[in-house]
């Protein structure tokens, strides 16, 4: 074989001549994918937009849309049967191995094991009321749910897009592989983008909604909470939650046992394990098996501009109805509850409450609400996955 003869070769079997040779149909949807990861690449690493998922999530949708790179098979996952994960583990590209983890919920649930170790339920075991706030901020997933259905979707593709309303990543992912997993990857960068811009997105919401006086009202200081009771709390919420939605106990289960971890005070190091290394490792293969769904195939369609547009709806929607119960709790306790803690019902944990915070500080800089907007935040994380669970047992 001769210089020529090999250059030509390479050249033949070159992603480049593969784009070339498919211009006119799918090289240029390649190049746009290429170039929206490259953007998504920026928003994560320079504008700080969730860059400990959106930067994996960009590279894993950079890597499956170049060209005969092989590392991610969409063949494997097509239609609605059991995948084959013989064929998968001995043929498969490497993303399509790191992506067996998305597919049987074990990265979602290992996600909410380390967010667990990291939660602290007192505010909400300290004020009960605040779990209903919690619940309210749940509102935006089926106001979305009902608009989806209206502009054409099926149920099952209608509760995914709806969850997005929950802000919070994993849940979105873990219902989504279930129901519709061709749609993973808008709704998972539409989620993952939308808790980025909550410090945006819901400050204007919660002046339109409230007052300057209802801003400026300040709460008393919550009860102190006994060990006994941050013991108990996950023990209980799993058995009595998990007997009513069966389908949710991988994704509670494992919340509440690593906020067990954390509270028993006898397993320092397996919750420093799931707060630090585990949560890692798993966010790094989370992110970038999700960002390989990302193909140009099935990611430029309308449907996925619907499905962003969907999302804003969503958690708009939620943060509304977060503030509204939280005005109906404040007129009903006499002006004692301040309104702006109804946001952070959206289960985007810490940075919910530190909008809250932030809002009411601007009000009158003397008061803290964070303690306070903590207890609907948390809350927001268990709300938004028993809403998974019953979409789950409604349309799976």
């Amino acid at each position: 074989m001769n210089i020529l003869e090999t250059l030509e070769k390479i050249w033949n079997t070159s992603g480049l001549a593969t784009i070339i040779n498919q211009f006119g149909v799918d090289g240029f949807r390649q190049l746009i994918m290429i170039a929206l990861s490259c953007l998504l690449l920026y928003l994560g690493i320079v504008k700080k937009f969730e860059p400990l998922l959106l930067v994996g999530i960009a590279f894993g949708m950079l890597l499956t849309n170049l060209p005969i790179s092989g590392v991610y098979n969409p063949m494997y996952w097509a239609g609605t049967g059991k995948p084959d994960y013989g064929e998968i583990l001995f043929h498969g590209g490497v993303l399509d191995i790191l992506y067996l983890g998305v597919k049987t919920g074990l990265y979602p649930s290992l996600i909410f094991l380390g967010v667990g170790a990291m939660t602290d339920f007192g505010p909400m075991i300290a004020n009960p009321k605040s779990m209903l706030l919690g619940a309210a901020a749940q509102f935006g997933i089926y106001c979305a749910l009902i608009l989806a259905i209206l502009l054409g979707f099926d149920g099952q593709a209608a509760a995914s897009i709806g969850i997005i309303g929950g802000a919070d990543g994993p849940t979105a992912i873990w219902l989504t592989k279930t129901l519709k997993p061709e749609l993973l990857a808008p709704i998972a960068i539409a989620a993952y983008s939308y808790m980025a811009l909550i410090p945006m997105i819901q400050p204007p919401l919660m002046k339109l909604i409230t007052t300057e006086k209802e801003r400026k009202i300040k709460m008393e200081q919550l009860r102190p909470v006994s060990k006994t009771e941050k013991i108990v709390f996950p023990i209980l919420v799993t058995i009595v939650t998990c007997l009513i939605l069966p389908s949710v106990a991988p994704l509670l289960g494992c919340l509440m046992l690593g906020n067990l971890l954390k509270e028993c005070g006898v397993t320092e190091r397996l919750s420093d394990t799931a707060q630090n290394n585990l949560m890692n490792i798993v966010t790094i293969f989370l992110s970038i098996s999700v960002g390989a769904t990302a193909r140009y195939d099935t990611f430029l369609q309308f449907d996925t501009l619907k499905i962003v547009v969907l999302g804003l709806i969503a958690f708009s929607f939620s943060t509304l109805g977060g503030l509204l119960l939280g005005k109906l709790m404040c007129k009903l306790s006499g002006g004692k509850i301040n309104p702006l803690i109804g946001s952070a019902g959206v289960s985007a944990v810490p940075m919910a409450a530190r909008v809250s915070q932030t809002v009411g500080q601007k009000a009158d800089p003397s008061n803290f609400l964070l303690m306070h907007a903590m207890g609907p935040n948390v809350s927001g994380v268990i709300g938004s996955a028993v809403a998974a669970g019953f979409l789950l047992a409604v349309f799976g």
